[in-house]
């Protein structure tokens, strides 16, 4: 490996690790605040929750309908949008938000690896969809966003439109993906994809009880943070050591053993 090929990998994950920590430090301080907030606002329960009902009356999706999974969704309670071979012998297991950096990072530094891995059947990768950043800072533009994502596996076309999501990634702080024009907009870099029936899908929520039960699933997993990637259940972002060509490495000599 060349002294640049290694600066770019180790610069890589080093982005990844420092991402990583702000969501933590950001998931330390929410937790905090909502400790002061029950203990100064028992009283006026009634209230809050009566506030917190309105206001997701108004975000477009509140995720209290009906759980209608995405075509193809597999697992438990079919919360894993797969993507690769049914026969290959590695599995990738990744827990994602698109709001998130950190995943972001992990997208940059992976992605061509992750590609050729399952283009080759070497490896499968089973995607779950939660919405970390909407409790850590407010908003939905995470669920809306995986809503998109899971109307686009409808429709055949989760891949092409998961990489566009990530690639047209907004600043952490800012909502945009709360906006379901901008997602639909988003769709036309994806061939076929923008069409009546995926519109209609991102505009009425279809999934957005799917992505609250995934995101339900990732609490009760009491994983730390996003993304969270298991390979053949082994946590791979824990691993200092990991790089795409270790991971490919790994994948490839599990396919030939």
């Amino acid at each position: 490996m060349s002294e640049k090929n290694h600066d770019a990998k180790r610069t890589a994950r080093e982005r990844l690790a420092v991402e990583r920590e702000k969501q933590k430090a950001s998931e330390r301080r929410r937790r905090t605040l909502i400790v002061t907030a029950s203990v100064v606002c028992v009283l006026g329960l009634a209230t809050v929750i009566g506030v917190v009902a309105a206001k997701a009356g108004k975000s477009g999706g509140s995720g209290s309908g009906p759980v209608a999974a995405p075509s193809g969704a597999l697992g438990k309670d079919g919360l894993a949008i797969p993507v690769g071979k049914d026969g290959a012998k590695s599995t990738l297991t990744v827990w994602e938000d698109f709001r998130c950096p950190a995943c972001k990072a992990f997208e940059t530094a992976y992605r061509p690896t992750l590609h050729e891995l399952t283009g080759s059947g070497e490896l499968r990768i089973e995607y779950h969809l939660v919405r970390l950043i909407d409790g850590n800072l407010g908003g939905t533009g995470s669920l809306r966003a995986a809503n998109a994502a899971a109307c686009a596996q409808d429709a055949g076309k989760f891949p092409g439109y998961h990489d566009v999501l990530y690639d047209s990634q907004p600043e952490e702080t800012d909502d945009a993906f709360a906006d379901n024009g901008k997602l639909i907009e988003l769709a036309g870099k994806v061939n076929g994809l923008d069409t009546p029936a995926f519109q209609k899908c991102v505009k009425d929520g279809t999934h957005d009880s799917w992505v609250e039960k995934s995101n339900k699933a990732f609490q009760a997993g009491g994983f730390s943070g996003t993304p969270t990637v298991l390979l053949n259940g082994k946590n791979i972002i824990e691993d200092r050591t990991m790089t795409p060509a270790k991971l490919k490495q790994t994948v490839e000599a599990a396919s030939k053993g």
